[in-house]
């Protein structure tokens, strides 16, 4: 058996690249991290309700994370250098980067999935399609919307100079972040390879990814020819679209791990899912900036009917049967907690929001809803914007905090109901005493406060394993897979079962419900709230 020291060592990586930070995993053969490093990064906010990134610090970081990460592997003994096989990637969705073919420079700015300036555009389509908000639900699974990056696009071919005259000029490419990162670690505009051969970057992303353009038809796993015809969005700017488990291209010369192979790449909620090796009938939420819930609905499309999206689950392989997923996509989860640190100064840091939450026994009657940018499933009210509500001379900072908290949980229930009319009992499995388990991963998680409130709100037990950066280790996964490190069949027969906490609901049903109620009417006040800043 290979350990730490000894010959024959087998290792797999990950880059997780999420919205505000970056970090590289390194697994050894039996999906235990061995070592990681972690950077934030900047957020850039030029306008209310527009945030952006800088694509070079973003590679700049993934660098710095790969270099640290292995720096701290050596030194504990582990010999990565020779033993890595693969090293898997997994991004934020839908945030959207255009840069030039000849320069490998940004023609701008990247604009992040929560960035809500293409309203006008949402609004322009709205009016002007047949099928109104929910034209392209049928091809793609998707309403519609700010969040998704083909409207990201259109604002930047409508808005910026330089982006109109590179798509002119056949100059200009487009890619989610996966697609960014992959293009210039495998060569960009050219690098060499551990040969020393010539080699360009390669122009793809994953069948997730693509998924969530809005310009993917989800059945084909192809690009939508008459979805780009009504957009007017030019088929040359768009990447490949690949499975989420296959060779990719090496690391070229000049980054760390030169000569390893990118062999995995998904979504970080798509990657999360296959971490929490969630099957046909099993959902997870993740608990980040924003909050994702997934149920793998199988080798079926689900169409939703109460607002949630229609997407992929994972592709493990060229020649594998494709796995789709319901989502509901929350925008402000463990970014209110940063906003009560960072803007309102109420904590110091994001860790201490539990012990303030918990100098009181309640909300004492306080409503938050986290609508900064408008809220998105199972609402998907661009107009939204924050509130909160039931204040009084008794309310104090651990009020508002518990309410935060709760605000999270209160997302999550409505997503999961929607869910729960959709599939049916049908599409979803039980646990062996008849139960509906939610498996819960994501920073936020190590919250336990968080977790108890969540099974109150929800009703029903939240299971948080050991390792809940499970987004990582689903990359490390899918590549591992590719490169025959692991097998399918090992990865789900819990090839990294550890102990998992459970937490179960104390609270009675008719207090639920009650708190349900008043949640419903907190989120009705915080509609058509959007031009009060003008």
């Amino acid at each position: 058996m290979a350990g730490k020291g000894a010959e024959g060592e087998v290792y797999v990586a990950s880059i997780d690249q999420g919205t505000t930070s970056t970090r590289f995993i390194i697994y050894d053969r039996h999906a235990k991290p061995v070592a990681s490093h972690q950077l934030e990064f900047k957020q850039h906010y030029p306008e209310a309700g527009w945030v952006e990134h800088d694509p070079m610090e973003i590679m700049e970081s993934v660098t710095m994370c790969m270099a640290k990460a292995l720096d701290k592997a050596t030194s504990d003994g582990y010999n990565v250098d020779a033993g890595l096989k693969a090293i898997g990637i997994t991004n934020q969705r839908e945030t959207t980067v255009m840069w030039s073919k000849s320069t490998g420079l940004p023609l701008y700015n990247a604009i992040v999935w929560m960035d809500a300036r293409t309203s006008p555009i949402c609004r322009r389509l709205e009016s002007e399609l047949s099928g109104g908000r929910t034209h392209f639900v049928e091809t793609c699974g998707l309403p519609i919307s700010t969040y998704f990056s083909a409207l990201k696009v259109l604002w930047l071919m409508e808005n910026v100079d330089a982006i109109k005259d590179a798509v002119r000029a056949g100059d200009a490419l487009f890619g989610t972040i996966d697609t960014w990162l992959i293009w210039n670690l495998t060569g960009g505009t050219g690098g060499t390879d551990h040969d020393g051969k010539q080699v360009f970057g390669q122009h793809v992303t994953d069948c997730s990814n693509a998924s969530r353009t809005m310009l993917m038809n989800l059945k084909a796993l192809d690009w939508d020819k008459p979805t780009l015809e009504t957009l007017r969005i030019p088929a040359e700017i768009l990447p490949k679209i690949i499975s989420n488990s296959e060779r990719i291209g090496v690391v070229v010369s000049g980054f760390p791990l030169a000569g390893v192979p990118i062999a995995g790449c998904l979504g970080d909620q798509h990657a999360a899912m296959l971490g929490q090796l969630c099957q046909k009938g099993e959902a997870k939420s993740t608990y980040g900036t924003g909050a994702f819930i997934l149920l793998n609905t199988g080798e079926e499309v689900t169409q939703s009917s109460h607002g949630l999206l229609s997407t992929i689950a994972y592709k493990l392989g060229r020649s594998a049967p494709t796995n789709y997923a319901l989502e509901g996509s929350i925008a402000i989860a463990g970014a209110a907690v940063q906003w009560l640190r960072d803007s309102l100064g109420i904590i110091s840091t994001s860790a201490e929001i539990e012990k303030l939450a918990e100098t009181v026994h309640d909300s004492g009657g306080i409503y938050f809803v986290p609508a900064f940018n408008g809220l998105f499933a199972p609402w998907w009210r661009d107009d939204a914007r924050g509130i909160c509500i039931g204040i009084t001379r008794f309310t104090n900072k651990g009020h508002i905090a518990r309410a935060v908290l709760e605000s999270m949980c209160f997302q999550v229930n409505d997503v999961l109901s929607s869910m729960h009319k959709d599939a049916g009992e049908a599409g979803e499995m039980k646990s062996t005493e008849g139960e509906f388990l939610l498996r819960v991963d994501g920073g936020a998680t190590v919250n336990n406060l968080l977790m108890q409130i969540q099974a109150d709100l929800l009703g029903s037990p939240v299971v948080r394993p050991a390792d809940t950066e499970t987004t990582a280790l689903g990359a490390a996964y899918a590549a591992g897979l590719a490169v025959g490190v692991w097998t399918k069949e090992q990865i789900f027969a819990g090839l990294h079962k550890e102990n998992t906490t459970i937490f179960r609901p104390k609270l009675d049903e008719s207090h639920r419900k009650k708190r349900a109620d008043s949640w419903y009417k907190a989120v009705s006040r915080s509609f058509d709230l959007a031009d009060l800043s003008l």
